[in-house]
């Protein structure tokens, strides 16, 4: 989009210049967006004031619907529903959203149809990569307006950023999240026994050391989970990954181009295995693999608790026993850091939103995505965590997930959940199973680390 003005005034270039980057203004930044290419560049051939968002709510778009897909049903569609409709109500546009169960094998034969909705949610990134490299993805970066990449921690971005045959494009905006970096303790316990919430990784053995030396096993851990027994395993790796290796690597990791058999994955689960040693674990070593994950932390409210310690997502609290309180029978931390080159990272999962038809509106409805307003009505109804720099803590009507969410936004840098991000033979499959064998003590940790790396698709 260009403007086709001359101006003759030589002291008026400046303001024409100006102007030019704002009738330009949906357009990527060099220094802070990808180039938009021949076939990315946005739709419209005239300057517009304002960014498709504003004008959305100047009404420009009403009367207009956007289709959207993905894997919220039931509970949580109605929540998905509910915070947008103050959007849907101020602009006018009808956002239809349809989930399903089956998401994965259904999105797959809609885009191989070319019956792709205008904007597809997905849970996991992987999938997205697959059709962003067969370059069925609009890239975002050609219309949003810098204040929307400025609403977010810049590993956001990073995360979103893929290959499409045209080179590096944004292939999404994020909308919400869950994070994995915390560990809960049993509170009024812990306070009466004169423990104190580590600080580093050192002050975590320490407190762990004096846990056993009190004649209690510090950690509760549990990774049976059917047959997808062994991903809290995986899950507490990529925490230990992230804290012990550069981003650089964790994404090498995740990609294949840092090999399991790597002296720095070697490295953590060699510091996971002090931690998850007979000393330190309830039940000793020989009952991670069999206990359930769901089950893991209830030692943990027994009195006196039979564990103290328990590293798991915010969902785990609804596997807490019924009538416990948080900030009194429960808290939690923030899992503490290793090395302190790599700072304070966040091991997260969430949903990012892709889009596949470029309209005007179906742009408002991304731009929108990027604030958030998208989804402070989930933050009050709970079961959300916003990416958002704009959220108040505020919005939050659970104060769990008020706390994580402080975390988090003093979070140095945030990562996606790795096996998720893997090819599904592996971060579904010889990641599990290798982590699982290990554990139970069937095979060693070299074997265990070269099994995953032979089962990488090539």
């Amino acid at each position: 989009m260009k403007t086709k003005r001359y101006i003759l005034l030589s002291l008026s270039l400046l303001l024409v210049f100006a102007f030019a980057l704002t009738a330009c203004g949906q357009k990527p930044t060099e220094e802070t967006k990808p180039a938009a290419t021949e076939e990315t560049k946005p739709v419209e051939t005239e300057a517009t004031a304002g960014t498709f968002l504003e004008r959305a709510y100047a009404g420009e778009f009403k009367g207009t619907a956007v289709t959207m897909t993905g894997p919220f049903t039931d509970e949580d569609a109605v929540k998905f529903d509910n915070s947008v409709k103050a959007f849907e109500d101020a602009t006018g546009i009808d956002i239809q959203y349809e989930g399903t169960k089956e998401f994965e094998a259904t999105i797959s034969v809609r885009v191989e149809a070319g019956d792709a909705p205008d904007i597809v949610d997905f849970p996991q990134p992987g999938l997205l990569k697959t059709f962003v490299n067969q370059g069925k993805v609009v890239d975002v970066s050609t219309f949003l307006p810098q204040s929307s990449f400025d609403n977010y921690n810049q590993s956001w971005w990073d995360m979103a950023t893929m290959d499409s045959p045209t080179g590096s494009i944004v292939a999404g905006v994020w909308q919400r999240f869950n994070a994995k970096s915390q560990v809960w303790y049993p509170k009024d316990d812990f306070d009466a026994a004169g423990y104190q919430v580590p600080e580093t990784w050192d002050d975590l053995v320490a407190l762990s050391d004096q846990i056993a030396a009190d004649g209690d096993k510090p950690w509760c851990v549990g990774i049976e989970s059917g047959a997808a027994t062994g991903w809290p395993a995986t899950d507490w790796m990529e925490d230990i990954m992230l804290r012990t290796t550069s981003l650089d690597n964790y994404d090498k990791w995740t990609t294949g181009d840092l090999p399991f058999s790597s002296p720095e994955v070697k490295n953590a689960l060699s510091l996971l295995t002090t931690l998850w040693d007979d000393k330190y674990v309830y039940g000793g070593r020989e009952a991670i693999v069999t206990t359930f994950f769901g089950d893991a932390p209830t030692p943990m409210f027994d009195e006196p608790p039979k564990c103290w310690l328990h590293k798991q997502g915010n969902f785990i609290t609804s596997f807490f026993p019924a009538g416990v309180q948080a900030g009194v029978d429960y808290d939690f931390f923030y899992f503490p850091p290793i090395d302190t080159q790599y700072g304070k990272p966040y091991l997260v999962a969430g949903d990012i939103m892709a889009m596949f038809n470029d309209r005007p509106e179906v742009r408002a409805v991304m731009e929108f995505f990027t604030t958030g307003a998208s989804v402070k009505e989930w933050l009050a109804a709970g079961g959300a965590l916003s990416p958002h720099k704009d959220a108040s803590l505020d919005w939050y009507g659970d104060d769990v997930e008020r706390g994580i969410a402080a975390l988090v936004a003093q979070s140095t840098a945030v990562r996606f959940d790795g096996s998720d991000l893997m090819p599904g033979e592996v971060g579904a499959g010889s990641f599990w199973k290798a982590m699982t064998d290990y554990f139970s003590g069937s095979i060693d940790m070299d074997t265990a680390l070269s099994e995953i790396d032979a089962s990488w698709p090539h």
